[in-house]
């Protein structure tokens, strides 16, 4: 019954109420009987004691004569609707309301707080009457004189039996009242427990289907603020899940497509080899080469996915040295430039001989520029520039690759870093896994770096790396 966390939920509302209200009702009861109910009644016995008093010394007749004083005694109890007894100062019943006392009038009548009345004071007791079988309240008042000298004792009686009615009654009014709110405690854990169940159970379904392979969707965010940040979590993993699908789908399209192409050249080079054109050496050289051209490519492709695979483990492991950037930049540069130049490209470097000493993975930041400079002089047309320079700024460092290509469209520069992107047809990224500079932006993150791009269709691109002095500086 407990092993689901409605149940456990309900119950967490519904115990502490099954508890605390009923103690809580006793409690209320004890007090309403006792302290009020029954402080009350005595209250309103002994002002109703004190006015038959009042109303007794107006007759003085009634100590003297038993049928004024029965007539009194019943004229009373008709007004205050309880058993009334006249008493004179021995204690002798005089009269009394009561036809089951008709047999006791003259005799002598032994009653507590018989000292204090005759004193001059009202007391009010509950005893227990042998005449009339039942516990009651007891009022005995004073009945005095012109000269407030005591003549005689009214006594006024009210059944338990009757104060018990009452009691019953609230306690039946108090019940009901704790059954009610115990049944809307119980409704509400209910309600909330369900509230609580039915956004759990979504992302349950959720992970199940994401195990499962299933198709995924986005949650609806509701519920406690607990709850809508699990929600959301879970949105951006599944938002992660269907990226990771589709980069995988992409991944391998793209490699179908990168690698059928130098497979299908291998294939006829290979069997123009075979046949006569392999006796040509002018022809089989030519075969060869191309295919040296093609091996190469394949080769760029299987670093590019080396790089991939590390960055998706985030195993970019960086091997850092001390280094002159200056220096550095000035043996690195050289084999980029011969390519430029023998594309007919105009080659541009500024490099200042000021620049830091820093410390970074030459091998990594190498890959950084490499991929950078490749596209720049891919992507420029001939008697294009391409222009590299270096400076400081604040507490950074920076290399700025600059060409003067087709540019990157503002819609397309937001994307141009993920993974697999690559841009439509006709424009600067229409080759390729789309991974160079994805891997190149994790390289300079991971350096603790950043790489910003500014371009403009027609107006060529310029690719800024960022590294910081404070964390990089030797």
């Amino acid at each position: 019954m407990l092993r689901t966390l409605r149940a456990r939920f309900v119950l967490s509302h519904v115990l502490p109420l099954a508890i605390i209200i009923p103690v809580m009702g006793i409690a209320l009861i004890y007090v309403l009987e006792t302290q009020v109910l029954l402080g009350v009644l005595s209250q309103e016995l002994e002002a109703e004691a004190r006015l038959a008093a009042k109303i007794a010394a107006d007759r003085p007749e009634i100590w003297h004569d038993p049928e004024q004083a029965q007539m009194y005694a019943a004229e009373v109890e008709t007004e205050v609707g309880t058993r009334v007894i006249l008493l004179d100062l021995q204690g002798t019943l005089l009269a009394s309301s009561d036809p089951t006392d008709a047999a006791r009038l003259g005799d002598s009548v032994q009653l507590d707080g018989w000292a204090t009345t005759l004193a001059g004071e009202t007391s009010v007791r509950a005893v227990y009457s042998r005449q009339m079988e039942h516990e009651v309240i007891d009022a005995l008042a004073p009945v005095l004189d012109e000269d407030q000298q005591v003549v005689g004792i009214v006594r006024l009686s009210h059944r338990m039996t009757n104060v018990y009615e009452q009691f019953m009654r609230q306690r039946f009014l108090v019940g009901g009242i704790l059954i009610v709110g115990l049944l809307l405690g119980t409704g509400a854990g209910l309600v909330l427990a369900l509230s609580l169940e039915r956004p759990l159970r979504d992302v349950t379904r959720a992970v199940d289907q994401a195990a499962s392979g299933g198709q995924l969707a986005p949650l609806p965010e509701r519920g406690p603020l607990e709850i809508q940040h699990l929600l959301h979590s879970v949105n951006i993993f599944v938002e992660r899940l269907q990226s990771l699908e589709q980069a995988r789908r992409q991944l391998l399209a793209n490699l179908v497509h990168e690698l059928g192409r130098p497979l299908g050249a291998f294939r006829s080079a290979t069997q123009a080899l075979l046949g006569r054109s392999g006796e040509d050496a002018a022809l089989r050289r030519e075969l060869l080469v191309g295919m040296d051209e093609e091996v190469d490519r394949l080769s760029h492709l299987l670093d590019d996915l080396s790089g991939l695979h590390d960055q998706v483990l985030g195993t970019l492991e960086l091997h850092r040295r001390p280094i002159s950037l200056s220096e550095w930049l000035t043996h690195t540069l050289p084999p980029w430039r011969e390519a430029a130049q023998a594309k007919g490209l105009t080659w541009q470097a500024s490099i200042p001989a000021s620049l830091p000493t820093v410390n970074v993975d030459t091998d990594r930041l190498a890959q950084v520029l490499g991929n950078l400079l490749s596209n720049a002089i891919k992507y420029t047309p001939p008697k294009g520039t391409v222009t590299i320079s270096a400076g400081v700024e604040k507490q950074e460092t920076w290399i700025r690759v600059s060409d003067t290509g087709p540019g990157i469209p503002p819609e397309e520069r937001e994307r141009i870093f993920a993974p697999f992107y690559r841009s439509q047809p006709g424009r600067r990224f229409p080759q390729g896994m789309g991974l160079g500079l994805s891997i190149a932006f994790a390289l300079v993150a991971a350096h603790g770096g950043r790489l910003d791009l500014e371009s403009s269709p027609g107006l060529g691109s310029h690719f800024t790396v960022w590294l910081p002095l404070a964390a990089g500086e030797f």
